[in-house]
């Protein structure tokens, strides 16, 4: 199915202008009809054409648009600056105006179809009481093919680049897919005795070990050969991109998958977008266009990365086995001794189940059990442990206090 992604850039180019067009006409029905009066109608047809046109995906990363942080009564500044890069990724700090001696965070941002502004949420959080750095993945389709490969092996090689560049006594933290990546290259710069090797590590609802509570997502990875998934869900980046002719796992496929899980869901949250803005309700409309534009923002995976992952983590479980490698040599988690080790884990997570990211704990038995800490958060699926009230209010206090506790 190399041919997949020219399929759906021919869907694209016959459809989006008819999403364009209907988010033209929204002003014009939506105006007050007459004097100053809404009309019903009207606005039912303006809701219409307006959930139409939100159902566009896009292919920008859009913006952080992080300029301050909130901390009580109390507001600070806030710069986004990007402070290394290379053809797949920026680093990105963002710089609180006045604050000195925080700790430092690398946040490690998951490559998986979406950007890392989906992370936008837990970086506000995480500013409170951090200097935060950001792991920001390029788009696939966007980078020539002239830079090269991008595998799990050149995954972890930034993770060990963005933690040097840092320097030593950093914290990080990576959700989701990225646990795996994160711990390897710890326990890659801890075998190297990297200065810069850092003072925690938490890993949150990761696939650490897709044994344990397999979920549907665990089942469909193991359910097909390794050839199965290159043949049906890898496709070619078209001519008119840059990264033309580079193989990639396409955002618009893991978009898919994603809302294939829980189509109800999202089928009921455009129909009730429908009912806010046909009955006047801004407020709670807003919060649903908001979601979808983000969500809608699709970022196409290297297919490299994607299908070593699948391989690798899901089918292989190299990790918890002992068998996963890093550039030929064994990966030896029992060299970690250093880093403290922070899990957590969602109560209703049907991506990550309980179970897969405590085992960390167990892998890294060398670590002492002063420096070990795992906590599961009732319920919340697998958004909720990063995102949302109760990432705010329960998870993040423990993970800051966590974080003090090892600071060097």
């Amino acid at each position: 199915m190399k041919n997949i992604y020219q399929a759906y850039e021919q869907y694209s180019d016959a459809t989006d202008p008819w999403r364009t067009m209907a988010k033209a006409m929204v002003p014009l029905f939506a105006s007050n009809w007459p004097e100053g009066t809404a009309n019903p109608f009207l606005r039912r047809l303006a809701a219409g054409y307006e959930v139409f046109s939100r159902t566009q995906l896009t292919h920008t990363r859009p913006e952080f648009k992080i300029d301050h942080v909130q901390d009580g009564a109390h507001t600070t500044a806030v710069q986004e600056d990007v402070v290394d890069r290379t053809p797949f990724c920026s680093l990105l700090r963002f710089r609180k105006q006045g604050a000195t001696d925080q700790p430092r965070v690398l946040l490690v941002a998951p490559m998986s179809g979406h950007f890392a502004t989906l992370l936008r949420g837990t970086v506000k959080t995480l500013l409170r009481d951090h200097d935060v750095y950001v792991t920001d993945w390029h788009n696939a389709r966007d980078i020539p093919l002239a830079d090269g490969r991008f595998g799990l092996d050149e995954y972890v090689g930034h993770v060990v680049r963005f933690l040097q560049k840092i320097g030593p006594g950093a914290h990080i933290v990576a959700v989701c897919q990225p646990t795996v990546a994160a711990l390897t290259a710890v326990a890659v710069m801890a075998a190297e005795d990297d200065p810069a090797q850092p003072a925690s590590m938490t890993l949150m609802a990761g696939p650490i070990d897709t044994r344990i509570n397999p979920t549907a997502v665990n089942e469909l990875a193991k359910s097909k050969p390794i050839e199965w998934f290159e043949s049906n869900l890898v496709g070619v980046v078209p001519a008119r991109h840059a990264g033309s002719g580079r193989h990639v796992y396409p955002g618009f496929m893991q978009l898919t998958a994603f809302m294939n899980m829980n189509l109800q869901r999202h089928v009921d949250a455009f129909r009730n977008l429908y009912c806010y803005l046909a009955e006047g309700e801004i407020e709670k409309a807003e919060a649903i266009k908001t979601f979808y534009e983000e969500y809608f923002a699709m970022s196409d995976l290297p297919a490299e990365f994607y299908l070593e992952t699948v391989r690798v983590v899901f089918q292989e479980h190299a990790l918890p086995l002992g068998l996963l490698q890093f550039r030929g040599r064994p990966v030896d988690l029992t060299a970690i001794r250093r880093t403290a080790l922070f899990t957590v884990e969602g109560e209703k997570d049907d991506i990550c189940a309980v179970g897969q990211t405590v085992a960390a704990q167990e892998l890294c038995s060398t670590i002492w059990p002063y420096m070990r800490l795992h906590h599961v958060q009732t319920a919340v699926g697998h958004y909720g442990v990063f995102n949302g009230r109760r990432w705010e209010n329960e998870i993040y206090p423990r993970l800051r206090d966590f974080i003090n506790m090892h600071q060097r």
